[in-house]
């Protein structure tokens, strides 16, 4: 009919024809199922930061080391954290998702074991490295999520991840508190394993690059157990249509760091790096600032991270509707329908004009509630101003991380590890030095002038939106056809 809008909703491509190959044969509720297990997996590693910072006073004077000493264990986890998902990853695409998980997990929990147990500052540094040695969840999903679809399945894993802020300072604070700061890392022990023998049960095997669209059967070291609520599909029509990657994925630790030699990459790594590296300092700062300046106990300072983690929480449930929505508006302007079953082209769909749609909002919120922080900390004001600043904070720094998280994917629809990879070696190695030198910073400059420097940091994220907005496709189509030749 004419002047009538394209069609562009999620029915586009709704049912699958004879012959047609379904982007993963995981339906909706598996699907989320699924990516909340490895969600959670994620939770680990940033509950690990979050439920240690309220205990930094308390295990400085048990062990008798200065606050620098703890906050280098902060400064190693993210050095690890950074080097870590190079391997995890690429070990991952090849071998599959689920021992990667298993093993990193197992470390995890031994981890935990030797800290509740270590009491010197080489035991601490040692075992919180290994506490870092983590697998990626943002490879599941690019597994199992299509691009049209795939915002709400990010926020499935941010809620996870976003949940830490709130919950770990507060179970810290308690337990430095009461009974002491070693039944932090006894508890991390018993969730962890109970976590671990859930994934060893209900866990599936979904790298494309092993089952394909989640059809092809596993190697036996991938498999679930026969009793697992995941149940393949078998059929023989499935299968034939169902083959793995053409191009088999090699094992090559280094792949992240070529993903930062291409500029669509690079632009995006970094614009997430300088916002992360904001994040952390905030948190590794804020238990002893309130602690110095409100004259907080222990189980008040792990109070005082319930506003920015509840601020993440809500962001987490909104965002992936939005980035969706966008993703939907894009599709309507630029005339091009929406695939639910094969999963949409993007090599013809401007993916970065349409993730980074929403984005500028939340960025000027953090940068200013960032200086706003520093100020209000700096005139000691009444403890309700910082505290409300850091559930606006939390608010959009998480719709931020849920929309760059969501475009890394998508640019790397083949190397999702490897593309989260390069993202944690950049942002954590530069948060690692920022963390070192935070101390003396705020000690030097005040509170005030060292969150206006991170907040102008901030701001430098946004020139970099725009670049991406603007020639981020032409990058991504050059990249793609450079590794194609």
């Amino acid at each position: 009919m004419a002047g009538e809008k394209p069609v562009a909703n999620m029915e586009d491509v709704e049912a699958p024809s004879t012959g047609t190959i379904q982007y993963s044969i995981f339906g909706k509720w598996k699907k989320r199922y699924i990516v909340g297990l490895v969600g959670v997996a994620d939770w680990f590693s940033l509950l690990s930061n979050f439920i240690y910072y309220p205990a930094i006073t308390a295990i400085s004077n048990d062990l008798r080391l200065s606050i620098a000493d703890i906050n280098l264990s902060i400064t190693i986890c993210m050095i690890v954290s950074a080097i870590a998902p190079s391997i995890t990853g690429a070990a991952s695409d090849v071998y599959g998702r689920r021992p990667l998980f298993l093993v990193t997990i197992f470390l995890y929990c031994m981890a935990n074991l030797g800290l509740a147990l270590q009491s010197s500052l080489a035991g601490l540094l040692m075992l919180r490295m290994l506490q870092r040695a983590f697998s990626t969840a943002y490879g599941v999903v690019a597994d199992v999520a299509m691009p049209s679809e795939r915002g709400s399945y990010v926020a499935v894993v941010s809620f996870g991840v976003t949940s830490a802020p709130s919950i770990g300072p507060l179970l810290g604070g308690a337990l430095a508190y009461s009974p002491g700061w070693r039944w932090i890392f006894w508890l991390l022990l018993i969730i962890s394993a109970t976590f671990l023998t859930a994934m060893a049960l209900f866990l599936p095997e979904t790298a494309r690059g092993v089952v394909g669209n989640g059809s092809i059967k596993p190697p036996l070291y991938c498999r679930e157990p026969k009793f697992s609520c995941i149940v393949r599909r078998e059929s023989s029509d499935e299968r034939q249509t169902a083959p793995l990657e053409s191009k088999k994925p090699s094992l090559n630790p280094l792949k992240s760091l070529n993903l930062l030699l291409a500029k669509d990459n690079a632009t995006v790594v970094f614009s997430s790096a300088l916002l992360y590296t904001t994040f952390c300092c905030i948190h590794a700062s804020l238990g002893t600032l309130f602690v110095e300046l409100y004259h907080l106990n222990q189980l008040q300072s792990g109070l005082i991270y319930l506003p920015f983690g509840i601020g993440c929480t809500i962001s987490a449930v909104t965002s992936g509707r939005i980035i969706d929505r966008d993703y939907r508006k894009t599709a309507d302007l630029h005339g091009l329908p929406i695939d639910r079953v094969r999963g949409d082209d993007l090599r013809n769909f401007p993916i970065e004009e349409e993730r980074l749609r929403s984005v500028f909002i939340p960025l000027v919120a953090t940068v200013l509630s960032v200086i706003s922080f520093g100020w209000v900390v700096e005139k000691k004001a009444p403890i309700t101003a910082p505290l409300v600043i850091q559930f606006v904070s939390g608010v959009a720094l998480q719709q931020y991380f849920n929309t760059i998280n969501t475009l890394r994917v998508d640019i790397n629809p083949t190397a999702p590890p490897a593309a989260q990879a390069s993202s944690n070696l950049v942002r954590c190695t530069l948060a690692a030095v920022t963390v070192a030198v935070l101390q003396q910073m705020i000690d030097k400059i005040g509170a005030g002038w060292t969150y206006t420097f991170f907040g102008c940091l901030c701001s430098i994220s946004g020139f970099l939106f725009i670049m991406e907005r603007k020639m981020g496709m032409k990058w991504r189509l050059r990249r793609l056809e450079n590794d194609e030749q």
